[in-house]
């Protein structure tokens, strides 16, 4: 299926959030509560300002998934729950490399299903970091496009 990515604004930020945190629900099963609600305030204040926001909705409107993207870094991709499997990621991969430049991403270590994904995209491990970008302890897979 070919989905159309759009932009997604400021006043949309919300409903972000709301599908950043079902998604993560359902991904990110090592992520205990407080971190979930540590993350929130920072996703919807800091995060998404910080980087070039684009979505794939549906026929009304609703945001089913979004990336984020800062100077060739895939920094956050997310589909809600309910649409995992329609190839929204991949819609939304597809276009961060192809219109974004994008060809690095990094990967919790305890999240495989995304790991597999990036791997089957054409993406690499080329690093390891023991925390995360805050000093958490959720090991990060530094990631990198394969050139073809």
């Amino acid at each position: 299926m070919k989905y159309k990515i759009t932009e997604i604004t400021l006043s949309e930020y919300p409903e972000v959030v709301e599908l950043w945190e079902a998604s993560v629900r359902a991904t990110h099963d090592f992520l205990p509560e407080e971190d979930i609600v540590f993350f929130k305030p920072l996703i919807l204040n800091e995060y998404l300002k910080a980087v070039e926001l684009n979505c794939v909705r549906a026929d009304s409107g609703k945001i089913l998934g979004f990336s984020g993207v800062a100077e060739g870094n895939l920094e956050m991709l997310f589909v809600h729950p309910d649409q995992a499997g329609k190839g929204i990621g991949r819609a939304l991969l597809s276009n961060a490399i192809e219109n974004q430049e994008v060809s690095k991403v990094d990967v919790n270590e305890q999240n495989p299903e995304a790991l597999e994904f990036y791997r089957k995209n054409g993406f690499k491990i080329i690093g390891r970091s023991e925390l995360d970008g805050l000093g958490k302890p959720y090991p990060i897979l530094h990631m990198e496009l394969e050139p073809e």
